[in-house]
Parts: C-alpha cells; structure tokens; sequence
C-alpha cells in the first residue's frame, strides 16, 4: 500500500476500530488521537497502532503535530446529537463544530503538511439542503472536506451500519428486552444496512486504488428495510420479540421531545425524525473498484444478537 503511516481522528468507536484493525492487517502503522486514553485502550492490542495519543484535535496546533511524518488522514468523527443555533442557522454550534469546521481544519492541515491523501466519513443522505441538522452539517462538511485541491479526497455515505456491539440493532434488542411492546416512531423510514467490516474494507481499498480519488460513495447493504421490520428483526434475533406500534407524527415528536433529555444522552430527537422523512437508502451504483461483495445483515445480526442475549441472561 502506498499510504503506510495513517493517521486516523474518531478512531477509537464501533466503526474506527474495525477500519483500525483491517489497517492494521494491510501492514499500516496507524496513529490514533484520543480525548480520553481510556476510550483506546482496545487499540493498544494492535501490534501496529504506533500511538495513541491525547489530543485535542479541533486545535491547529495540535493537528500539526499529528500530522508530521504521516502519508494519509482519515476522519471518521461525527455526532448523532446536537443542539439548534440561533434563529436563521441551519445546525447548532455542535453540528458545525464537528461536521464542518474540523473536516476544514483537518485538510487545510493536510495541505499546510504536504499530506496529499485524506477518507472522510459522511453519511447517507447527506445534503446542505437536507431536512435535519445532521444531514445539513454532513452536506456542508462533505464540501469542506474538498476545499483543499491540492488534497486527494475520498468520501464515504453509509447507511446505519450494523456488527457486534453496533448502536442501533443492539438497542432495539435491549429495548425488546426490557418493554412489552414497542411504540416506533417513523415506523415506515426507509434503510439500507451496511455491515461494518465492508465499511471497513472501502475505506482500505480506496487507500489502494487512485480510481477512488474526487469520488464520493454511498456504502449500503444489499436490502432495503422499513425501520419497523429492522426492530422486529433485532427482537427476534435476540429471543425477545415484541409488537411494535407505528405512532402518529405528532405523537412521535412528542416522544422525541422528551427522549432528548434523558440522561445520558438521547436515544431519538426531532432532528433524527427529521432525518428520517428520506429514506436513507442508496441511489447511486456502487463502483466496482471497491471490489466488496455486500454482506445482507440475515448472515450477520442472528449471531451477535443472540450472543449478547446469551451473555445478559448469564449475568443476570
């Protein structure tokens, strides 16, 4: 691979990980900035993950300092979350914070340090005139991302992304788990699941293949499900199958509303029901120089699911 030494900022999550470990196994030496040491511990297991390091990366400064002696950057940090700005913005100061003025940072860094190759993560659906926050900031951040020509950019659109210890699947099962039925909001949304290591795989291949250079790519599953038949699906898997209700918009909002303020972070907003108006499936074909053959969740999911069930039950 002619990218050996990559630097890799929101590493240490569900998806940085396994894009870290199939990195690893390329023969990469990766680094990996953290706020906290304890989020990479997992890391450390991983003969070639050279450092990780405290670091703030929202820092120019710092960012210099990551970057020396690096040959790529890959930027996977994103929010699901975030608060509305002032009257008249079209995201809050989270949104911008993370989606659109670190991708400005992190490439104008890039260029200021002679990296010429830079992955950056967005998300299906993505669209500066987006219905949501989040889609909004993840359309303005994809344009901020290619604002350094002298930079090679590659981007990434993924559906929800499903594999063990995902936050999605794992949390309809946990909630089945817990409930006697489920009331759903945008019950009829549309997805296109994509597993993890084929993520994983894209963002390694386009570090192989200069084709993939200028382009963006919506990674998605083979399959397009209702939200309602993905929880049914994570019920059943996990041994705790339960009815789930379609609820009225407004009742929906009402629930989000609420869930926004939970401690410890919301599980649903309004802006993800905002999201969710589009159906968050793929509308371009997929490149063949990617070379993945998509993994359907049926031959994945049944076996996390039902371990993780195992594993609570033992515990309990």
């Amino acid at each position: 691979m002619a990218y050996r030494n990559i630097l890799v900022l929101g590493g240490t999550g569900f998806i940085g990980s396994h894009i870290i470990a199939k990195l690893v196994d390329s023969e990469c030496r990766v680094t990996v900035p953290t706020r906290r040491e304890g989020h990479a511990t997992h890391l450390l297991l991983l003969p070639a993950v050279e450092d990780v390091i405290v670091a703030n990366i929202h820092d120019d400064a710092t960012l210099d300092r990551l970057m020396h002696g690096q040959d790529a950057v890959i930027n996977l940090v994103g929010i699901l979350h975030g608060k509305p700005g002032p009257a008249g913005t079209r995201y809050g100061p989270e949104f911008a914070k993370a989606h659109v003025e670190l991708p400005r940072r992190v490439v104008a860094a890039c260029a200021r340090n002679g990296i010429r190759r830079y992955l950056h993560m967005s998300a299906l659906g993505a669209s500066p005139d987006g219905p949501s926050m989040y889609q909004r900031s993840k359309g303005d951040g994809e344009a901020a991302a290619m604002s350094q020509p002298e930079v090679a950019t590659t981007i990434f659109r993924p559906s929800v992304v499903f594999g063990d210890n995902d936050h999605f699947l794992n949390m309809f099962a946990s909630l089945q788990r817990m409930l006697p039925l489920m009331l759903l909001a945008g019950a009829d949304a549309k997805f296109q699941p994509v597993y993890v290591e084929d993520v994983a795989r894209a963002f390694v291949a386009a570090l192989r293949d200069n084709r993939t250079i200028g382009k963006i790519y919506e990674l998605a599953g083979p399959k397009v499900y209702t939200l309602r038949e993905l929880v049914r699906m994570a019920g059943e898997y996990s041994g705790h199958r339960r009815p789930v209700v379609g609820m009225p918009d407004a009742f929906a909002r009402l629930q989000a509303f609420f869930l926004e303020h939970l401690p410890g972070g919301p599980l649903m907003s309004r802006d993800n029901l905002d999201s969710m108006t589009v159906d968050n499936v793929r509308r371009s074909a997929l490149a063949d120089e990617l070379g993945i053959q998509w993994t359907p969740i049926e031959a994945i999911a049944p076996h996390y699911l039902r371990a993780k069930a195992r594993h609570t039950a033992a515990a309990a």
